[in-house]
């Protein structure tokens, strides 16, 4: 959780909106469920901070550090607004809405559709990883639906992980957080301030080259992996340095069916170009000759 003093306090009024508290954020901004005023609904907004770069100063507006962190910062923002404007154009529903897009306190917020459920990472902790194969071909192939219209569009969402893939009252997964949304062509390098988490993030955002939907592959399968095994996983530079992981194959081969095993050890490949390369490649490879045909979520999703 970044520096919680630079936040906005609570009952702070900005474009129609209250502040009502601090729920989230990194290294590039905060995250705040507020009130849109009019409706008195709950939203979630998203203030692109980036905290390396720049400080709070009285009122609520912010101040890049220095004119080097100026550059940086408003290179940021310029893209945080104009991929945040297109994202809001894209309609899934598993894929959380973005219904507003402003620029306010020299800087740029992205306002989100606010839905109660609970992300991946209480089912992990709750389960210690030992989630079905029958939640595990109930939740992430509707995850991959959305993720494949991003892909449709040339955007790569590069930070899933379970605390972005929340499982609403329904039972119904939503792909969270699109502050790391990039538009890209495939191959092509990474342009601006990435986030990157340690364990979910592919060797090549390390680089910032050689980007495409394998990128998001490989979150995705680390994600997979975590909710079967229960251990975070290792960063991408730690392995290209040292390979600890062990296949999921070899150690867990008696509890899922192979189809799914290998579907992620084969999206957790260090080298892009041994990953599946699209969701489709990824979902065939994990629900062909499946032993365990998917269920609705009141069907029972563990074991």
């Amino acid at each position: 959780m970044p520096d919680l003093n630079q936040s906005l306090k609570r009952g702070y009024l900005i474009e129609g909106y209250r502040v009502e508290k601090v729920i989230g954020g990194g290294g590039f901004s905060f995250v705040y469920l507020a009130y849109r005023i009019k409706t008195q609904s709950k939203v979630v907004i998203k203030e692109y901070f980036p905290h390396e770069l720049v400080v709070r100063i009285p009122g609520g507006r912010i101040r890049p550090k220095s004119d080097v962190a100026r550059n940086h910062f408003q290179l940021g923002m310029k893209r945080f607004f104009s991929e945040g404007m297109a994202l809001a154009k894209l309609k899934h529903p598993n894929i959380i809405n973005v219904s507003n897009f402003f620029r306010a306190n020299d800087t740029v917020f992205m306002v989100m559709d606010f839905e109660e459920g609970r992300d991946l990472r209480f089912f992990i902790k709750k389960y210690r990883g030992k989630l079905s194969e029958r939640f595990m071909l109930t939740v992430f192939p509707t995850v991959m639906s959305g993720l494949k219209t991003l892909h449709d569009n040339h955007f790569l969402h590069l930070d899933i992980k379970p605390a972005n893939i929340l499982l609403r009252a329904s039972g119904d997964p939503l792909l969270l957080d699109f502050g790391a949304v990039q538009q890209v062509e495939p191959g092509s390098s990474y342009q601006g301030v990435q986030t990157l988490t340690h364990g979910y993030a592919a060797p090549e955002q390390y680089s910032e080259s050689n980007m495409g939907p394998w990128c998001d592959i490989y979150s995705l399968g680390m994600t997979m992996r975590i909710c079967i095994t229960g251990k975070s996983p290792p960063s991408s530079p730690e392995r290209l340095e040292k390979e600890t992981l062990q296949p999921v194959t070899r150690i867990l081969s008696r509890k899922y069916s192979r189809c799914l095993l290998e579907a992620i050890d084969w999206a957790t490949q260090l080298d892009h170009a041994r990953r599946p390369q699209n969701v489709d490649e990824m979902l065939q490879a994990m629900t062909d000759n499946k032993r365990l045909k998917a269920k609705t979520p009141a069907e029972g999703w563990f074991r």
